[in-house]
This record gives structure tokens, sequence and C-alpha cells, in this order.
């Protein structure tokens, strides 16, 4: 029994006296962490340098603790005691439901948790010193590349290295890209109700999409486009004209796949691969449109030499039944800046055939065709008067549309011959007028052979031709070259225009001051003329000469010529 007048003392007081107690840290006071330096102005800061400030002040005796090596034990009792209580209520901040468990439920499971070990007692002081030294709670999170990997905000595409005013520039950019591509799913989802045929909630009209909407659509991709190319660098992908514009939202394209370890892949631009993959797939739909007009032209402007893309353009042009004319005024534009291309007069050749039945029967028509036609080749034959595919298409045209004897065509090219007597291609052209003439040629007969239908007036007239000409530039092959020809078509010898040729050699082997040749290719003739005669003793003599004397870099081929008249016939 207990004395009178003193209180009995309670068995848990006397349990406490028996059982040791677990020792209660006491937090001393601690000196105040040196504050970190001023960092430098958003100007010159990087992201990174900022993290990294912000994180070193947000711990200062985290970094206190790094200066001195790492080790807890190097820091005074104070610093360590301060540490502690940094670390446990920077937890505490972090995990409210854990700190409400430790301050009313009497704080054991929780604190043994935070593994700090102690109890209550052990928070207050933790807290104050917290107070005392204004030490942060919200720390931020450390810089380290595992813990920015763990956390998922680790810097991409170099924004690390970014400075502060940069690196708002781009998020705000982020975010514009993030509203643009939500406006841009609401779009494609109402052009799927449109073509499911829904109707619209409010007033139960069927759902459509406007020109407008569409038009907005296709700004708002290319705008996104522009963004993600600026943000992300790279090709065009997603982001290129076609993929941007909904109007072939309902094509899924066919790319190209090279095979691996390709030896000669072929690095083709990327707006070039993207409209060459949605050609692969139009193609293999076998689908004829206004859009598959645009795109071919598309095509065209990257690569006017790609043949099936001019192949495939002439089937859409046909299957929609395309006018014509129009046709032929795109082409013409294209043509003036592709002098070379060979496709474009192929295109051309497949829109005649296509037209010409259409107008054959009406010969105003057939003439304005006809004239239009030749108004663009004289235009392209000005700066270009040697390409052969017009020159190709001329003689096509002339057959096809029977210009043979059309005088306006015969006077063009009279005109360009007198502007360039050397113009071979003009020559040519001309001889292909007067002597592939129906009127008074006969079918199937060469260029180099004897045609007795053709008149003696013409040969007569184009003999003339070809000498006046010849008398303007002596040493020009083209006209001697269309006098010959002349000659063997009309079936006439060479020894016919003799005289003519004479006229341009002068005292033949009568020694170096007497001989004058104002023309090789009139001595060439007048060789053949005397062989033609028989006389071998001037043919060998006109071709020795020639190889002595006035064509000397050809003395090899005059030798072989001399030896062909030598041997019997």
């Amino acid at each position: 029994m207990p004395s009178k007048g003193k209180p009995a003392k309670s068995r848990a007081s006397e349990a406490s006296k028996s059982s040791p107690q677990p020792t209660t840290t006491t937090i001393a006071s601690a000196t105040q962490p040196p504050l970190p330096p001023t960092p430098p102005s958003d100007d010159t800061q990087t992201v990174s340098d900022r993290a990294k400030s912000r994180s070193a002040a947000a711990r200062p005796l985290d970094t206190l603790l790094h200066q001195k090596g790492g080790a807890l034990s190097a820091l005074s009792r104070q610093d360590q005691s301060a540490w502690l209580a940094a670390r446990i209520a920077s937890r505490l901040a972090k995990r409210p439901a854990l700190a409400a468990s430790a301050t009313t439920t009497g704080g054991g499971a929780a604190v043994a948790r935070l593994s700090c070990g102690g109890g209550p007692k052990t928070l207050k002081e933790a807290w104050k010193a917290v107070n005392e030294l204004s030490l942060p709670l919200r720390a931020v999170d450390s810089t380290s590349a595992a813990a920015a990997r763990k956390r998922g905000y680790c810097y991409r595409n170099g924004e690390g290295d970014l400075r502060v005013k940069e690196f708002e520039a781009r998020w705000e950019k982020k975010l514009v890209l993030s509203c643009l591509a939500v406006e841009s799913r609401c779009f494609r989802d109402r052009r799927e109700r449109e073509r499911r045929g829904d109707r619209e909630e409010k007033t139960g009209e069927q759902v459509v999409v406007t020109e407008h909407e569409v038009f907005e659509e296709t700004r708002r991709r290319r705008e996104m486009a522009a963004l993600r190319r600026e943000l992300y660098g790279g090709g065009v992908g997603k982001d290129g004209k076609l993929a941007t514009d909904p109007e072939w939202d309902d094509v899924e394209p066919v790319v190209l796949e090279e095979p691996e370890g390709a030896l000669a892949a072929i690095a083709y631009p990327a707006d070039y691969a993207e409209a060459m993959a949605y050609l692969r797939a139009v193609m293999q739909a076998k689908e004829y449109s206004e859009r598959c007009l645009r795109l071919t032209e598309h095509i065209i402007n990257m690569n006017p030499s790609h043949y099936t893309v001019w192949l495939y353009r002439a089937a859409n042009v046909f299957a929609l039944k395309v006018s014509i004319p129009d046709e032929i005024a795109w082409l013409n534009r294209v043509a003036l800046s592709n002098l070379k291309n060979y496709q474009i007069w192929h295109h051309r050749h497949l829109l005649v055939e296509n037209y010409f039945p259409t107008i054959a029967s009406d010969p105003a028509t057939l003439s304005t065709f006809a004239a239009a036609e030749r108004s663009f080749l004289q235009q392209i034959l000005s700066q270009d008067t040697k390409n052969y595919h017009v020159w190709s298409y001329r003689s096509y045209l002339v057959g096809k549309l029977n210009l043979f004897g059309d005088a306006d065509e015969l006077a063009a090219i009279e005109a360009m011959i007198d502007d360039d007597v050397r113009n071979n291609s003009a020559w040519s052209h001309r001889f292909f007028l007067v002597f592939s003439n129906p009127a008074h040629a006969s079918p199937g007969f060469a260029a180099t052979e004897a045609d007795p239908k053709v008149p003696a007036a013409v040969v007569d007239r184009e003999v003339e031709y070809a000498e006046e000409k010849i008398r303007l530039a002596p040493q020009n092959q083209s006209g001697w070259n269309y006098l010959r020809g002349v000659l063997v078509k009309g079936g006439r010898k060479l020894g016919s225009v003799g005289e003519f040729v004479v006229g341009f050699v002068k005292g033949l082997g009568e020694g170096e001051e007497a001989e004058d040749v104002m023309s090789t290719h009139a001595l060439d003739l007048l060789a053949e003329i005397y062989a033609e005669k028989g006389d071998k003793e001037k043919a060998d003599l006109s071709l020795t000469r020639l190889g002595q004397k006035w064509d000397r870099i050809r003395v090899g081929y005059w030798e072989w010529r001399k030896k062909c008249v030598e041997a019997p016939a």
C-alpha cells in the first residue's frame, strides 16, 4: 500500500523506469548556410544552368555536404542536425498524409517510414530548426541525368543549352502547336462524321464540311508543319504539302522501300519522295480526277523528265475530257522553261493525236490551230534553233495536218535560213517539206533515192535557191549538202551544176600563187564531178590538193577517197 499523502505511481511510470527509453536527438541551432551566388540574367543564362542554380538554392545543406566531399561526418554536429531536419521536413512537405499521421497518431510508424528514427519530439525539433534556418521545403528536383529520366523532364533537342528567353519562346510555340493539333483533330472528326452521314446534335441537319473549313484546315496544317520543322527539324514526313492538304486525307501513300543495304539508294528530296508516294497510290487505284492532274503538275514542276508522270497526266486529260487547247496552253508555259525536255513534246504529240479527229472536218479551226502551233514553235526555235525534239515534232505536225504545201510554213523556214544560212535544221526541214509532199512525191522513197515523180520545175527552183544561199557563204556545208540532195532526188547528174561549182575553184594545180579555193566543199564536189565524167586524173588532183593544203586535218580521209577513185568500178 502506498503511504498516506503520496499519490500512487502508475504502473506505466514504473515500467518506464525499468525499461530503457530511446534517445531523442536534440537539434542544435546551426549556422545559417551561405547564400548561393546571384545567377546571371535570363539574357545570358542557359536553362540547364538555371535548373542547377535553383536546385542548389533549394538544397543549401546538400550543397554544403557536396562541397565537403559528400561525407556527413565532415559536417559539424550543428550542420549535421540541420541537414537531418531539412531532410525530414522536405519529405513531410512532399507527403502530407504521412505528416498528418506523424502529428495526430503519435508518429512512431510515420517517422519510421521516413527512416529518420526518433518520435514526435524529433519532428517538432526538425520543424523548429527549419523555421529558425529558413530552409526551403519545396525542393527543386535534382538536375542529374538519372533523376531527370526518372521524373520524365529530361531536356531534348538541345533545349538545355538554350537561353532562358529562347526556351520560353520555344515553349510558347509548343503550346501553339498543341492547340493547333487539337483543332486539327476536331476537323478530322467532323469530316469523319460527314462521311458517315451523321447529323448535327442541335439542328438535326446533315454534317457538312464547308470549303472555308477546308481552307482553314489547310492553313492550320501548314502552320503546324512549319512549327514542327522549326522545333524538331527533320524532313517532310507527315508535314509535306500533300500530307497537310485535307484533300488527300483518304489516300494512303505508297512509300518506296529500298532494299536493306542497297549499294545505290537514291537520296530523293523529301517533298519529291512524298509526291511520288501519293502518285503510286492513285496510279494503283486507277484514279483519274482533278486532284490527280494537280498532282502530276506538282511532280512535273520538280522533275519535268519523269516519263511515267507524263503518261499518267495524258490518261487523266483524256479520261476527264480536259480541253486540249487549255492543256496545250499550260504545256507551252512548261516547255518555255524546259527547252531540252523530250517528254514535253511526246505529250504534245499525244494531245494532237487526240485533238485532230475533232477538228479535221473544220478547215477554219484546223488553220487556226496550225498557225498557233507554228507561232509557238518559232518562239521556241528562236531561243534554241537546233532543238532536235522541236524539229522532230514540227515534221510530225506537218505530216499530221498536211502542211507540205502550206505557204506560211515554207515562208517561215525561208525566214529562218535568211536569218542564219548555216542553220542545218532549217535546211533539213525545207527538204522534208519539198520532197515529202504527197502532191509531187512518191510514197516510200528514201531521201537519198531519185524520185521520178518530182517535177523538174521543183528541182530547178530548189537548185537555184541552194546556189543563191551558197554564194552568201561558200564555206557553209549546209547549202552544199542541200544542193547534192536536190540533184539526187531529181535524178540529175552532179555535173549539171559543174559550171556553178568551178566558179569557187581557181587555178587548180597551177601553183601556190595561182590556186585559189573559196570552198573546200566545192572542191570536194568537183572531185566527184570529175570522177562521174571518168576524168580520174583531175579527180585525183582535187583530192590531193584537199589533203595537202585546203583541208589538211582530214588528210587521211582524202587519201582514202583517192583510193576509191582509182579502184575499178
